[in-house]
C-alpha cells in the first residue's frame, strides 16, 4: 500500500470520526480507562522499586538479603494464596548467620527479627508499633542514622532498646525520651537512643523504623523460648564487585547447612527492591486483571461501533469496490479507523492515568516512576486493541458484494 493511500486512508477515517464526535468519544473512553489504569499501577510499582533501588545504591550498590522460602513459591500468589510466610517457620538459623559472616568478601551481617507484642509506657499501649531483635551491625548496613544516644552494641545491658522517633512520641509524648522505661510482653526495656526520622516506611527491610524499638538478638530470643526466629539476613560486601562471588558461597553454604534444601532466597540489586510484600502483589496482580477487563471492555465497544459503522456505509463500500478498491483497501480504511480510536483512547488514558498516580501518591513517601517502558507498554495495548478488535468488521466490510452494497438504501 502506498503512502498516498495510507494518507488517503487517515484523511478519510479522520473525516468519517468527526461526523460521529460523541459516537467517537465515548468509544474512545473505554480504552482509555483500561489504559489508565495499567499506567497507574505501572508507574506506582514502578515507583516503589525505584526508590528502594536508590537506598541500595546509596548504601554503596554491596548489600545483599537472605529471606526464608523458597524462590519459586513467591511467584505462585494468585494460583496458591494459601502460602504464607507468616504462619511457617523461618528457615534461616543462628548458625547460617555466623557462617555468612564468616565468607570472604562479607564485612558485615545482621538479623531481622519482628517480635509480636504491645509496648507499654504507664497508661499509655502501643500496638502497631513494630519490635526488632537483631545484632549491632544493622545500622550500618541499613544506614540507620541515630539522632540522640547510641546504637545497641556488644556491651550494652540486654535489657536496652533503640527506638524511632514517632515511637518516642506515641510511647512518652515526646521525642525526649533517653532513659525513659517501657514495657514489651511485660519486659521492662530502657531508652538508650532515638533514631533520626527517616520519613520512609517503605524499604529493602519492610520496617518502618519511625516506629519501631529495636531489640539485641539475645533479648528477642528470650520472647520465643530462647529460639531466634530470623526473618530476613542483610550482608554487607565489603566492595560491590566483590557482591555476586561472595553471594554465590553464602547460597552454598546456606544450602549445606539445611542438607541440600533451597528453602531461602539470595536476592541483590533490583532483586531487593522488587516488592516484597505478598499483599501488595497480589492486589497489584488482581488491579492489572480489572484493568485488563477494562481494555477488553474498550475493545468490544470498538468493534461494537466499527459494526455499526460498516452497516451504515454499505453504499459507500460498494462505490468505493465499483471504482476500483480492492479488498485489501477496504480493509485497511476500516483497521485504520479502529486503529485510530484505540490509539486516541491510549494517549488519553496514558496521560490520566499518570495524574492519577500523582494524585494517590501523595498519600504515600514515593513518586510513581517515569519510564519507556511504560509509554510502550501503552501504545502497544493501544495498537493491540484496535487491531484485535478492529480486524473483523474490517474483514466483513472487505466481503461486501459490490452489486449489493450499491443497492443498499437506493
Amino acid at each position: 500500500m502506498s503512502k498516498l493511500l495510507i494518507v488517503d486512508h487517515i484523511q478519510g477515517a479522520i473525516h468519517s470520526l468527526k461526523t460521529t464526535r460523541t459516537r467517537t468519544f465515548l468509544t474512545t473512553l473505554g480504552v482509555a480507562i483500561g489504559v489508565a489504569s495499567i499506567t497507574t499501577i505501572l508507574s506506582l510499582s514502578g515507583g516503589v522499586s525505584q526508590m528502594v533501588n536508590r537506598q541500595i545504591d546509596g548504601l554503596g550498590g554491596n548489600i545483599g538479603v537472605i529471606r526464608p522460602g523458597s524462590p519459586e513459591k513467591t511467584t505462585d500468589i494468585l494460583s496458591n494464596p494459601t502460602i504464607d510466610r507468616s504462619y511457617t517457620a523461618s528457615t534461616l538459623t543462628e548458625k547460617d548467620l555466623d557462617d555468612i559472616g564468616k565468607v570472604d568478601g562479607i564485612d558485615a551481617a545482621a538479623p531481622i527479627m519482628v517480635v509480636n507484642g504491645t509496648m507499654k509506657a504507664g497508661d499509655t499501649t502501643v500496638s502497631n508499633g513494630t519490635v526488632v531483635a537483631t545484632t549491632p551491625d544493622l545500622k550500618d548496613i541499613a544506614g540507620l542514622p541515630i539522632r540522640d544516644g547510641q546504637f545497641i552494641d556488644s556491651v550494652t545491658n540486654r535489657d536496652t532498646v533503640v527506638i524511632g522517633s514517632q515511637l518516642s512520641v506515641d510511647l512518652f509524648g515526646t521525642d525526649q525520651s533517653i532513659g525513659q522505661t517501657f514495657k514489651i510482653r511485660g519486659q521492662t526495656f530502657t531508652v538508650i537512643g532515638i533514631l533520626k526520622r527517616i520519613n520512609n516506611p517503605i524499604n529493602f527491610n519492610n520496617v518502618d523504623f519511625d516506629r519501631t524499638a529495636i531489640i539485641s538478638l539475645e533479648s528477642g530470643k528470650s520472647f520465643h523460648q530462647g529460639v531466634a526466629e530470623i526473618q530476613q539476613i542483610d550482608l554487607r560486601a565489603s566492595e560491590p564487585s566483590k557482591l555476586a562471588a561472595s553471594l554465590k558461597t553464602v547460597e552454598e553454604r546456606l544450602q549445606k547447612n539445611h542438607g541440600g534444601e533451597k528453602d531461602f532466597s539470595v536476592l541483590s540489586n533490583t532483586q531487593i527492591a522488587e516488592p516484597s510484600n505478598r499483599f501488595f502483589v497480589a492486589l497489584t496482580s488482581i488491579m492489572t486483571i480489572i484493568a485488563a477487563i477494562s481494555l477488553l471492555v474498550g475493545g468490544i465497544g470498538i468493534m461494537n461501533i466499527m459494526l455499526v459503522g460498516v452497516a451504515e456505509r454499505t453504499r459507500e463500500i460498494g462505490l468505493r469496490k465499483a471504482v476500483g478498491a480492492s479488498n485489501g483497501n477496504i480493509i485497511w480504511q476500516f483497521l485504520i479507523e479502529a486503529l485510530i480510536i484505540s490509539l486516541l483512547g491510549g494517549i488519553i488514558g496514558y496521560g490520566a492515568g499518570y495524574v492519577f498516580a500523582f494524585a494517590i501518591s501523595t498519600f504515600f513517601t514515593f513518586s510513581p516512576a517515569f519510564t519507556w517502558q511504560i509509554a510502550l507498554c501503552a501504545f502497544l495495548l493501544s495498537v493491540g486493541v484496535g487491531t484485535i478488535f478492529g480486524i473483523y468488521p474490517a474483514i466483513r466490510a472487505a466481503q461486501k458484494d459490490p452489486i449489493e452494497s450499491l443497492r443498499h438504501y437506493r
